[in-house]
């Protein structure tokens, strides 16, 4: 049974990327033939999993668009049974361009049904905010992972994330579920870290990820690379991190 996991959360800088790179490149290693859409257009998940943003003929804008075929938007990546639907900046525009397309919430969904089958995951890397690609994300996924920094102000945006969440489950998606929370940029030697997770399990109605990642060089070295952690670091704490990760979301879809 196929899984689809938009990976959002509309604050910047809280390792929405690097776990949507990281994570479908830790599944792809443990044998799960896995499907990358980048809906962001800063296309950082593209260059990231070594494919040239500016250099592929089409895009997740020509898709939408409906200039070409899903299986004609894909592409190889750096990793063994991982593809990537590549995003670059001419995304941007989109927005603009679907305003008077009917059914534009369910462009990518109705996309994605012709080869859901084919993979035993699809990772969408939504934008940081809450626009109509985010919405199709949504519209399109079975679940949402929303990663969370350790940081002071982890809560704040937090709330809205959820009522569009609830939002698009009330309108467009009733089956659309929040499939949890993974704290990203964890520094075991600060109070605040802990702090942080302690607040956030305590206020939030959703489930949370035992696994913790790390603030961690490798980690923030390997995307300037063109490479995931595991290709660039395999013995890295980030690693293990990440296939810790992978193995929970594994294992949460056969309970």
């Amino acid at each position: 049974m196929s899984r689809i996991i938009a990976i959002a959360n509309q604050k910047g800088g809280v390792g929405k990327t690097t776990t949507a790179i990281n994570l479908s490149a830790c599944l792809a290693e443990a044998g799960k033939k896995v499907l990358t859409i980048d809906l962001d257009p800063q296309g950082n998940m593209t260059s990231g999993l070594g494919v040239e943003k500016e250099e592929v003929e089409n895009t997740v804008y020509e898709l939408m668009l409906d200039e070409c075929s899903i299986k004609d938007s894909m592409t190889d990546t750096v990793v063994d049974g991982l593809k990537i639907i590549p995003s670059n900046v001419d995304l941007a525009g989109a927005e603009i361009e679907l305003l008077g397309i009917p059914d534009k919430e369910n462009i990518l969904r109705n996309a994605v049904d012709y080869i859901r089958e084919d993979y035993d995951f699809i990772i969408i890397d939504c934008p940081p905010s809450l626009n109509m690609l985010t919405i199709n994300a949504m519209t399109t996924a079975d679940s949402v992972l929303v990663p969370i920094q350790c940081e002071y102000y982890a809560l704040e945006g937090l709330s809205q994330l959820i009522h569009t969440i609830d939002l698009v489950q009330q309108r467009l998606n009733s089956n659309l579920v929040i499939d949890g929370v993974v704290f990203t940029m964890y520094d075991v030697r600060t109070n605040l870290s802990n702090q942080v997770v302690d607040n956030v399990r305590s206020n939030l109605d959703a489930k949370i990820y035992n696994t913790l990642i790390p603030r961690n060089i490798r980690l923030a070295e390997a995307p300037s690379h063109g490479l995931p952690i595991n290709l660039y670091d395999s013995k890295s704490a980030g690693t293990e991190s990440y296939r810790s990760l992978a193995k929970e979301v594994m294992e949460r879809g056969e309970s």
